[in-house]
């Protein structure tokens, strides 16, 4: 992916000035901002991030994607904390999927909890 690319979490803007910085290993401003990173993350097949993002509380041994998914877009449907000054926030979206010509949806209200300057994934809801 170019860096001038527009950003796979549908930001609308570059890579380079949205999630890029944060797959390089730089911390997320927001429980929203992590949670588009590791939707790029699953866009661009990086485990790393993936499981660097993730809680060690709760975070698996090794992360395992389906191989043969194509992530077609991310959207928002709203956030509760999960801002500079917070140490915990909640973000739900909606993520569209095909996997050998059968498309779907994850839903889910995912939970940050943040440490340090770090911001975590802890969990998924599904609503």
């Amino acid at each position: 992916m170019s860096p001038s690319d527009s950003c796979p979490c549908g930001s609308g803007r570059p890579f380079e000035r949205c999630c890029g910085p944060v797959l390089a290993g730089r911390p997320a401003p927001s429980a929203e901002r992590l949670m588009r990173s590791r939707y790029t993350a699953h866009v661009l097949d990086d485990r790393d991030h993936l499981r660097a993002s993730w809680h060690p509380s709760t975070r698996p041994a090794e992360v395992v994607l389906e191989p043969g998914v194509e992530w077609l877009g991310l959207t928002v449907l709203g956030t509760e904390r999960g801002g500079l000054l917070d140490e915990d926030g909640r973000v739900e979206f909606r993520a569209r999927w095909r996997r050998h010509g059968t498309e779907g949806e994850l839903h889910e209200i995912s939970r940050f909890v943040r440490e340090g300057r770090h911001w975590f994934y802890l969990d998924g809801l599904v609503p």
